[in-house]
């Protein structure tokens, strides 16, 4: 099949791309930089020039492939309702293409915020108008009325890795070295879901071989990781004291991280693992901690 991704040549998209190449798909890469369209191509890909504010081209695009793998997104906090509907632009152009055809549509999402005071699970549908993502991710799995195997992909707030993640890990490591301690939030009890970049990556795949129209899965491999935990082993790597934060000190201490660090969002992985056959097998997140794969600078 022949595939477009975007956010091709970022830290989720670029490890899909190599899986999806080993699974025996062509992939068109989206890029918006020529150094994009060289990591692209690097990966055995081919690149394709355009970004997801150009609907026309998008268009263009689309209507080369069979399948489309969403996860591009301007991951701009001060731009939220921008970014949203930028991604729903987009999402409506990959609509308009696949329509019809039975071809695969999966978007990102995440599970932070997903419950509360409970474990989310792939069951879950969470209010749209708590969020526009949340309206975006609820329009996608709709797409199956219009045949389209449209499928969401739930990502935990921490996808780490070794070289290159500049995501919320790499954040809380550099707060803490500015710092000159590693912090947690109250009594750090909360807890994160983790997964491991090349294992997110896998489950790419396997649902666009494998999930079925109107599907939601859960790129978690690591259920609960309370967050006091995360902050000692930050702190044991660095050599630094580890210290709770009052909740309400929270956000002059880590700026605008502080409140997801201080929310509880443990995420289940049981449906993705049973239904998929997904079975994450690489690093931890502690692991990858303790390997020095967030260095803080």
């Amino acid at each position: 099949m022949r595939i477009l991704v975007t956010g091709a040549s970022g830290w989720i998209g670029s490890a899909s791309v190599s899986e999806l190449l080993a699974s025996g798909h062509d992939v068109l890469g989206l890029a918006r930089s020529d150094a994009a369209a060289a990591t692209i191509a690097g990966l055995g890909a081919e690149p394709v020039a355009g970004s997801l504010e150009d609907l026309q081209g998008l268009r263009r695009i689309t209507a080369r492939v069979e399948g489309v793998v969403h996860l591009g997104y301007v991951h701009d906090f001060s731009r939220m309702e921008f970014a949203a509907q930028t991604d729903r632009a987009a999402i409506e152009v990959f609509a308009e293409g696949l329509a019809g055809t039975g071809g695969p549509l999966l978007i990102a999402s995440g599970t932070l915020g997903l419950a509360t005071g409970r474990l989310g699970t792939e069951l879950d549908r969470p209010d749209p108008a708590l969020h526009p993502r949340l309206r975006n991710a609820a329009y996608t799995l709709d797409l199956a009325s219009r045949n389209v195997r449209s499928m969401v992909v739930r990502f935990a707030p921490t996808v780490h890795g070794g070289g290159g993640d500049h995501g919320f890990m790499a954040v809380l490591s550099r707060i803490a070295r500015e710092r000159g301690l590693s912090a947690y939030v109250g009594e750090g009890l909360n807890r994160w879901s983790a997964v491991h970049r090349l294992d997110a990556a896998k489950l790419v795949q396997l649902a666009v071989d494998k999930a079925p129209a109107g599907s939601v899965w859960h790129a978690v491999a690591e259920e609960g990781i309370a967050t006091r935990d995360i902050a000692q082993a930050l702190g044991q790597y660095h050599h630094l004291p580890v210290v709770g934060i009052p909740a309400d000190q929270a956000r002059a201490h880590f700026d605008w991280i502080g409140l997801f660090f201080g929310m509880d969002a443990p995420a289940s992985n049981a449906m993705t693992r049973d239904r998929l056959g997904w079975a994450p097998s690489h690093p931890s997140l502690m692991e990858d901690i303790s390997a020095g794969h967030y260095p803080g600078h």
